[in-house]
């Protein structure tokens, strides 16, 4: 999260890290409920030291993801025996390359910098059909970005006495319209005997926002750390088709704790990182309902888990395991809620990669 941190990597590392989850989500909206399962592909990166001074991470990422796939039934208004049946589907993208660098101005002072290529495609359609075989149309919306992300961050610390230190870090991301072509249009088609299209070409139609985020972390010894989070993403203005009305900014606050009885004790459990975590976010999303906005959901979220090392030769691997539980509540009675219960998978490989080895 700060690449100011990429200087804390020590001289004799190469680290090698990579994560998945598997989520687990129920939706309710007024009487209907349904279940989803999914998994995902989270992070891979490596980190090593250029310079006593200078950290450098290489990573890839998924940025953003799209994907459903849902149809709604209902009778049309003045007919008693015809139905329309709306087809909602989306799929895609984008995903991030990056590399970044920290360096160590001060012995308490760093600053870093991560530059990193966007790319991908989203697919979005809808479709209209008649249950008395009428004419079906269809709404569809494929959208291609090429472009880029840059955050910058800064961190101090500062030693309180013997066994305490105090680290505030400060992160920025830069916001602007992405490089990307929107192709949209409409298709009615009878199935057989003809079909009519309309398509227009949009071009850098959707934004990211300026993110501002500062921490706070207190580290007693190397057995506990206590940390707290603060996030904003300025989406007021930012495009999303077009339009520049459709989103809020976006505060977060999260605060986590991470212990570890005995870096060095013999018994294994005692070697095991115990972690805690919870987090409030607002929504980003304003919803048009009855010729009014409403706020998108509130999210709810707390996790615990543990890295479990794994001591491999020369190694010092790490095995994080997280079970989060997430609530997204709506603003309006009628939408749609989840609760999401997700397991957090993260593998760290810790390579003595640059040791002079020496021979009496």
């Amino acid at each position: 999260m700060n690449p100011a941190s990429y200087t804390a990597v020590d001289s004799l590392s190469f680290i090698f890290d990579a994560g998945m989850s598997l989520k687990s989500s129920n939706f309710q909206e007024g009487q209907y409920k349904t279940n989803a399962k999914n998994s995902s592909f989270d992070y891979i990166g490596m980190q090593f030291r250029l310079h006593p001074r200078l950290g450098m991470t290489i990573g890839y990422t998924p940025f953003s993801t799209v994907g459903y796939n849902f149809t709604r039934t209902k009778s049309i208004e003045n007919s008693s025996d015809v139905t329309i049946s709306n087809n909602f589907y989306g799929d895609g993208g984008l995903q991030q390359i990056f590399g970044g660098l920290g360096f160590k101005i001060f012995d308490k002072l760093s600053i870093g910098a991560n530059i990193g290529y966007l790319y991908g495609k989203l697919k979005y359609q809808t479709t209209a059909t008649l249950s008395n075989g009428g004419d079906r149309t269809i709404t569809y919306n494929t959208v291609s970005i090429s472009s880029y992300h840059a955050s910058f961050g800064l961190q101090y610390t500062q030693p309180i006495n013997k066994e305490d230190e105090m680290t505030l870090g400060l992160t920025y991301s830069l916001g602007h319209v992405l490089n990307g072509h929107d192709t949209q249009g409409t298709q009615i088609t009878n199935g057989s005997n003809y079909s009519v299209v309309s398509e227009q070409q949009i071009n850098d139609s959707y934004g990211i926002p300026h993110i501002y985020g500062a921490g706070l972390a207190w580290k007693h010894k190397k057995n506990l750390t206590v940390e707290a989070d603060y996030t904003l993403q300025k989406w007021g203005g930012v495009k999303y088709n077009n339009r520049t009305d459709l989103y809020q900014d976006r505060t977060k606050v999260a605060v986590g704790a991470e212990f570890l009885p005995k870096e060095y004790g013999r018994n294994y459990f005692s070697r095991v990182r115990y972690r805690l975590g919870a987090y409030y976010a607002n929504s980003n999303l304003q919803i048009p309902v009855a010729q009014s906005m409403v706020e998108g959901p509130k999210e709810y979220g707390v996790s615990f888990g543990f890295g479990l090392p794994l001591k491999l030769y020369q190694r010092n691997s790490v095995l994080s395991i997280t079970g989060q539980y997430i609530h997204a509540k709506p603003s309006a009675s009628d939408m749609l809620s989840e609760n999401r219960f997700v397991l957090k998978i993260g593998l760290t490989f810790n390579e003595h990669w640059f040791m002079k080895w020496r021979v009496n």
